[in-house]
């Protein structure tokens, strides 16, 4: 593909994050598709030669300039260096596309492989690191972090998700419901989509065929008071990545990170980590410091 050069692709946005230092830019060059999601990129004045990368992905309604300015990635990126980008899903009601056979199968096409072809483009036209590509996201950026992280193990090395539902959860529960074109359903976000661990890893194993590599490190957070994506979510999600990374659970730690939450810990807790969030609805408030730690940044 054809792209344009870097400084009549990028357009600037008046609206600045707090505290963040540099402008958020929409990448208009930014054509890789296979669907129509904007590309928004944050650059720091002090970005390191070979700059890591996250992806951001915003909730329903929401728009990668919201979720900028609705979060302090791109203030700690003016720290360390690395480079955050913003997808904006091209949906009318701006979800993103977590429920068809395309997105959540490798290499197949749909919103995940247009995020990942983002990736690639900040790699090439910006000295992204393609070895330290991270994924963060909210509801539904959540529940697309969760694909992601399923469907291109290859391209992340970790996630961390805010109040989702179980890679391919959308899916299966609309297929179970007899909706020709699997979408936002009750079955699932209300908590009653219940699975083997074995079955929901099973599930995620399924999205790409053959991979023998190993998958992202991941952050589970989920509120008790979840009236949107319910509590049981987190169990479920926890399940389903315990047995992709073969992991069991090891312990709670409460009070961590802070008064209310309780650590789940999964193995020596450097690859699989839960925190139940007491009392906290849909969703629970970015904990950016500890995404940071948690990516080794």
């Amino acid at each position: 593909m054809h792209f344009l050069s870097i400084s009549t692709a990028v357009v600037a946005l008046a609206s600045l994050a707090a505290g963040a230092k540099n402008q958020l830019k929409q990448e208009t060059a930014f054509k890789d598709g296979p669907t129509n999601a904007k590309m928004y990129i944050y650059l720091p004045s002090n970005k390191l030669a070979l700059a890591p990368i996250i992806v951001a992905i915003h909730y329903c309604t929401g728009t990668g300039p919201a979720y900028f300015s609705g979060s302090k990635y791109a203030d700690l990126a003016d720290q360390k260096g690395f480079i955050v980008i913003y997808p904006s899903s091209p949906s009318t009601g701006g979800c993103w596309d977590v429920a068809s056979t395309t997105s959540l199968t490798h290499d197949k096409g749909g919103d995940s492989k247009t995020i990942v072809n983002m990736v690639a483009y900040a790699v090439k036209n910006y000295g992204g690191d393609a070895d330290k590509v991270f994924v963060t996201g909210s509801s539904s950026g959540a529940m697309m972090t969760n694909v992601l992280a399923g469907a291109y193990p290859n391209v992340f090395k970790a996630g961390s998700v805010y109040s989702g539902v179980p890679d391919g959860c959308f899916y299966v529960s609309g297929a179970q419901a007899g909706q020709a074109t699997p979408g936002w359903n009750n079955e699932c976000a209300n908590g009653r989509s219940v699975k083997t661990a074995q079955a929901w890893g099973d599930l995620t194993r399924s999205y790409y065929p053959g991979y023998t590599g190993s998958y992202p490190k991941m952050l589970i957070w989920h509120g008790t008071a979840d009236s949107t994506l319910a509590y049981p979510n987190l169990a479920e999600t926890m399940k389903q990545w315990s047995n992709v990374m073969n992991i069991p659970f090891t312990k709670n730690v409460t009070n961590n990170p802070q008064s209310g939450y309780t650590q789940l810990v999964y193995g020596d807790g450097t690859k699989l980590v839960g925190y139940s969030a007491q009392g906290v609805g849909h969703t629970v408030p970015i904990h950016e410091s500890v995404d940071l730690a948690w990516f080794g940044l």
